[in-house]
């Protein structure tokens, strides 16, 4: 079960309570799901029932448990626990990252990309004739557009050629009207075009828009002490197995992974992810997430083929499923962020 499935449970359970008259309420749009904070348990919880606390005239623990009582033993969910002041507390069955693994595979590099704001009107971004600007500029625009907005993106100026030629930005001209969002990064303090166009868009884009860049070699070392190399990395080793399992004549099969807490759990946070780099304008965000996808990925790889006479086995299926799917995920990232993911590095 993925967050978006887990938020179409949770709301399901939210419209059969107004609907049995337990919950005098408007059904919310779309229910948040996250990981757990301090004090929360299991692998999502939401915060619904202190939303809709107020609006229903009763304390959130009771509108809580109304929900909670809805959604024990729906779907994947083994177990639902009200903690705090009402957050709804999710573990999810053993078997829930094959569904996971299974919609990443089925949607693509698309995987994340949603229409929460379709519908709302144009977006009009404006920047400053700078080049990190610019490059915020094109990046913000891809992000927006996964999330289904409509975006005019303008620049104060004409770009430099080798703004579009090299680091591959696209602007729509000058904003017709009055900004949404002025895109105002801490300038480049040297001109990153030397670095070509993937290691310059990181530099300018992995750094949060009010920290100071850094344009300099580092960003082309092959070494791990370099996020982006990581990232493309993982990706390309991702790919690699796969190349390698079909010679051993297996493929992929969706199922349980043991011990991999930490990448499932960056996978399924990848739709929320975008679509808070979206609200918030953080291309930064997405790059970030994507070394934390990679960090994850590069210990399971080792283990995805059999060794020696080993056979291959369904825990080798189900972990190169896992791996494929990581991939997916860090080359959709890739893409929106306007960088390259080789399949050999």
């Amino acid at each position: 079960m993925t967050p978006a499935e887990l938020s179409r449970t949770v709301l399901y359970a939210v419209r059969r309570a107004v609907e049995d008259g337990e919950l005098a309420v408007a059904v919310p749009e779309r229910v948040v799901v996250a990981p757990p904070g301090p004090g929360g348990c299991g692998d999502y919880a939401t915060n619904v029932a202190l939303q809709l606390a107020r609006p229903a005239g009763q304390p959130a623990p009771r509108v809580a448990e109304v929900i909670r009582a809805r959604l024990l033993g729906a779907g994947e969910i083994s177990d639902v626990v009200v903690t705090g002041p009402g957050f709804i507390n999710f573990r999810l069955r053993s078997g829930a990252p094959a569904g996971l693994v299974r919609e990443i595979l089925r949607h693509g590099s698309r995987y994340g990309h949603g229409d929460s704001l379709a519908g709302q009107g144009v977006v009009r971004l404006r920047a400053a004739n700078e080049v990190r600007a610019v490059v915020h500029l094109d990046a913000v625009a891809r992000v927006l557009r996964s999330q289904g907005a409509l975006v005019h993106a303008g620049c104060a100026g004409p770009l430099v050629a080798e703004w579009g030629s090299v680091l591959g930005v696209r602007v729509d001209g000058v904003p017709d009207g009055s900004p949404d969002a002025g895109i105002r990064p801490v300038p480049a303090p040297s001109d990153p075009l030397p670095l070509g166009r993937d290691a310059a868009r990181w530099a300018l884009l992995y750094p949060a828009p009010h920290d100071r860049p850094r344009i300099d070699d580092g960003h082309l070392v092959q070494r791990e002490s370099n996020p982006l190399f990581r990232v493309r990395y993982a990706h390309a080793r991702s790919r690699a197995v796969v190349r390698n399992a079909a010679d051993l004549g297996f493929g992929a099969e969706q199922g349980a992974v043991e011990a991999q807490a930490a990448l499932v759990q960056a996978l399924a946070d990848h739709p929320r992810v975008l679509a808070g780099a979206a609200t918030h304008r953080a291309p930064d965000r997405l790059a970030r997430h994507l070394v934390s996808v990679a960090d994850a990925l590069l210990p399971l790889l080792p283990a995805v083929l059999p060794l020696g006479d080993e056979k291959p086995s369904a825990a080798h299926r189900a972990r190169l499923a896992l791996a494929e799917a990581a991939g997916t995920v860090l080359a959709g990232g890739l893409s929106l962020l306007g960088i390259d993911a080789p399949d050999h590095l």
